[in-house]
């Protein structure tokens, strides 16, 4: 089957561009002497899963019950849900694959989320990481807290539970420069702002006897900061797991913010012109068959629009002048100043500014080799 067999809107992977990326990433952990335990939010596929696996990936890396079920039914048993799970469904559906052979571990960041594992687990033992805010303000203990000492204690004097160790996001990488901040230095110091602040909560904790060097996991993670990392040594702890997920594809939030070049992005989205109408001001508006449903409504730091337009998927150079300006549930909006030779029924490729939204969305990816269709991969757990 070729691309231009496919119906649209679709998802298109890069193979040679994906193996690139996934070979770059494990040799940076290696390197760095962390595991790589990818997330695997951003592509929800058991093939890519197992190409990351074979690639030297240690465990897997989710955000929801649903996708730590669909990958242990898939045969993945070493599961961290990144994130806090505290309603009885998903305490109890978490028991049950940790019962059934699946080895995993979920966050807590309060007392009552404690208390709700506790009793969910009653008879057996949950792996917990403590979550820690390094900077991103979502959830997890402030790296800083006072109280964050005796908050690992009662986490390690709750009958049940068994802390492996401390967690963190750096989400605030997303944030880009500060005023006058090069991109490269937002980069390098939101990672070290996401390392040494983890690490120096894990040196409060080894001093009160809460946590040990020897066996604790100390796991960040985020692309932006992870494609910057480098591991450091705090009274004996060190980074020992890392988590970026986005690293797979890439998109145009990554470009923007100088993580990575855009002919580094493995995923395109192929969408077909429905409609093109001309201004008396001599603009064009040309209309495709993907909107919010297809590409997602995200932008972020120095994005332009809803995606990059490509000129040629191949050599992914950007089309100048035009614009994807605009997104309805199932339309993308296209501005060109002065016209183009766009036509109904030609066929435009697109970089989607945040690649795991515009997974989330498809029931399906294609891995593709230029123009040939080589393997159809289904999106789980959407």
């Amino acid at each position: 089957m070729l691309v231009s067999d496919l119906p649209t809107p679709a998802l298109l992977i890069e193979r040679d561009r994906l193996d690139a990326n996934l070979a770059a990433m494990q040799a940076h952990a290696n390197a760095e002497r962390v595991a790589l335990r990818p997330h695997v939010k951003t592509h929800k596929t058991v093939e890519l899963a197992w190409r990351q696996t074979k690639a030297g990936a240690q465990g897997l890396t989710v955000a929801t019950v649903d996708e730590a079920e669909a990958f242990a039914q898939a045969g993945f048993r070493d599961l961290v849900v990144a994130r806090e799970v505290v309603s009885e469904d998903g305490l109890r559906r978490l028991r049950w694959l940790a019962q059934n052979g699946t080895r995993l571990a979920f966050c807590v960041d309060t007392p009552e989320g404690v208390r709700r594992t506790a009793e969910a687990f009653e008879g057996m033992e949950a792996e917990v990481f403590v979550e820690v805010d390094t900077g991103h303000g979502r959830c997890g203990i402030p790296w800083d807290s006072e109280d964050a000492v005796g908050f690992v204690r009662r986490v390690r004097e709750t009958a049940g539970l068994r802390l492996r160790g401390l967690l963190t996001h750096g989400g605030h990488s997303y944030l880009g420069p500060r005023m006058g901040e090069t991109h490269e230095a937002a980069l390098l110091r939101a990672m070290g702002e996401e390392r040494d602040r983890l690490l120096d909560l894990a040196v409060r904790l080894g001093e009160a006897g809460m946590l040990d060097p020897a066996s604790a996991v100390l796991s960040l993670g985020s692309t932006p900061t992870v494609s910057r990392f480098v591991n450091a040594e705090r009274g004996g702890f060190r980074v020992t797991e890392v988590r970026p997920g986005n690293y797979v594809f890439l998109d145009a939030m990554q470009v923007a913010l100088g993580v990575a070049a855009i002919e580094r992005c493995a995923l395109t989205a192929v969408a077909t012109i429905v409609s093109c109408r001309r201004s008396a001001a001599g603009v064009e508006r040309v209309f495709i068959d993907a909107g919010k449903k297809a590409l997602s409504p995200d932008t972020g730091v120095g994005t332009d629009g809803f995606g990059v337009l490509l000129h040629s998927p191949v050599t992914m150079k950007p089309l100048p002048h035009a614009r994807l300006g605009a997104l309805s549930e199932e339309h993308g909006w296209i501005t060109v100043p002065g016209g183009s030779t766009f036509t109904v029924g030609d066929r435009v490729h697109i970089v989607p500014n945040h690649a795991c939204m515009a997974v989330a969305s498809h029931p399906r990816l294609y891995l593709v080799d230029g123009e040939e269709v080589l393997e159809e991969w289904s999106v789980v757990a959407r």
